[in-house]
């Protein structure tokens, strides 16, 4: 008897002993110092000095405070660019384990999502895990908790890592396309939400009365949109050429009798088609029917549209995109829609679609993105000279910078004519007006 009590006794301390360990830890005035020690030096970007004293207050006492990982992540971080070799392997694996620590202490200030995607950012950079473990941190992100997932490097990593297993035979193709679809749904959510922010402030922004808390988050709203602009162009660039005609139409027709009655298939398959302009294939005729006929709709409309456009139809065409138009009620999707019409015309109508999509969503930088597309398309043709066709650009620029859209803005200004260009000519201060389709003016740059 005197034996059982003894185990049982032995057993409650073995139990109870880490947890008092951790009690303990955090009425640990040495621990506690030499947390605000390291602190100190974090804050002073001394992580040198800062390693060891937080090393030591890591090991020891992980659910201290959560500086020790919020400094931690620096602190490694600066460890990691300064060193090389297998050192830096070790940096790597102990910044990845600290992640898993931060959300397991203090999930509230790191949650899972977050951890997934530091973990898969930083394997990728310092090629510390396998396509396969990057994909599956990431797919796990994606698919538990999509709402929060807004990182738009991840976003593209996602995808880009799908692509890579699927090339090595490890991933379907139907996967890569599944994938694609919800990373584009994905991005086009965050553009709404950013749009909903921009929106907002435009009356503000125009009138002169914007404080600055409400201009820095105008810009950094624009900044995101163009982040995602460029994402958007890198999945599509990734998929490629998987995404063909020649890869499109086996695998729908494969699928087909399976999925002609899911709308959810049906809607993507006709999508990925038309994008891929497969519309002469019977078998896009066959999808579309089928999508009108399950659920009539906006999409299926549209769809009707580029038929009928396909075949040379234009009058059928229009009136399949206006019925299209007017069958969707939501104005974001509205104005999506117009802007999917105006990328299947060019110059005037384009640009006539792309206006109109503006009035359902006045910060849609698709449409800002289509607008300054034609009118650098038709430099050529605009001007007399050739520094008035490359005033073109200025236009083009201007568009473009209108919709939050830096990066192409730039690239059009650099097409402009240069500052010697601008003193050379005598036109500076000046207006010259397009007379082609464009119909508008612009005013050369002061020196």
């Amino acid at each position: 008897m005197k034996r059982k009590i003894l185990l049982a006794v032995a057993f409650a301390s073995f139990c109870i002993a880490p947890q008092l360990k951790a009690q303990d830890c955090k009425q640990n005035e040495e621990l506690r110092q030499k947390l605000s020690i390291f602190s100190e030096y974090a804050r002073a970007r001394n992580y040198n000095e800062a390693y060891p004293i937080w090393k030591e207050v890591y090991t020891q006492c992980p659910t201290l405070h959560y500086a020790t990982f919020a400094y931690g992540e620096f602190i490694l971080q600066d460890k990691l660019r300064k060193s090389s070799g297998a050192e830096k392997a070790q940096f790597a694996k102990d910044l990845i384990q600290l992640y898993t620590d931060y959300n397991k202490n203090f999930p509230q200030k790191l949650n899972a999502t977050e951890m997934r995607i530091r973990q898969a950012l930083l394997m990728f950079d310092e090629k510390a895990g396998s396509d396969q473990e990057i994909y599956n941190l990431l797919h796990q992100a994606f698919t538990e908790d999509k709402a929060n997932f807004k990182n738009e490097k991840a976003l593209y990593l996602y995808f880009s890592e799908l692509v890579a297993l699927h090339e090595k035979g490890q991933k379907e193709l139907q996967e890569v396309f599944d994938a694609y679809d919800n990373v584009s749904d994905k991005i086009q959510d965050e553009k709404n939400e950013l749009s909903n922010v921009i929106n907002q402030y435009l009356a503000q922004e125009e009138a002169g009365t914007l404080n600055d808390k409400e201009k820095r988050l105008l810009d950094n709203s624009r900044k995101r949109v163009d982040n995602y602009e460029t994402i958007a162009e890198s999945v599509d660039a990734k998929l490629g050429q998987l995404a063909d005609c020649q890869n499109l139409i086996p695998l729908y027709t494969k699928n087909y009798e399976a999925n002609k009655n899911n709308e959810e298939w049906l809607r993507r398959a006709a999508g990925k088609m038309s994008d891929k302009d497969c519309t002469k294939d019977p078998l896009f005729v066959k999808i579309v029917t089928s999508l009108h006929s399950v659920a009539p709709s906006a999409n299926s409309a549209y769809y009707l549209g580029v038929l009928n456009d396909k075949n040379g139809n234009s009058s059928k065409a229009i009136q399949y995109y206006n019925e299209a138009v007017n069958l969707e009620t939501d104005a974001f999707k509205k104005s999506k829609l117009l802007i999917r019409i105006a990328s299947k015309h060019s110059k005037a109508s384009a640009v006539n679609y792309a206006q109109k999509a503006l009035t359902y969503n006045p910060s849609n930088s698709d449409a800002y993105r289509i607008m300054a597309h034609a009118y650098a398309a038709s430099a050529n043709e605009c001007g007399s000279t050739s520094f008035e066709k490359r005033a073109v650009y200025w236009l083009a620029a201007q568009m473009a910078r209108k919709g939050g859209l830096e990066s192409l803005a730039a690239r059009y200004d650099a097409l402009a004519p240069s500052k010697v260009d601008v003193f050379e000519s005598g036109l500076a201060g000046k207006t010259i007006s397009f007379k082609c389709w464009i119909g508008q003016s612009i005013t050369v740059p002061r020196l």
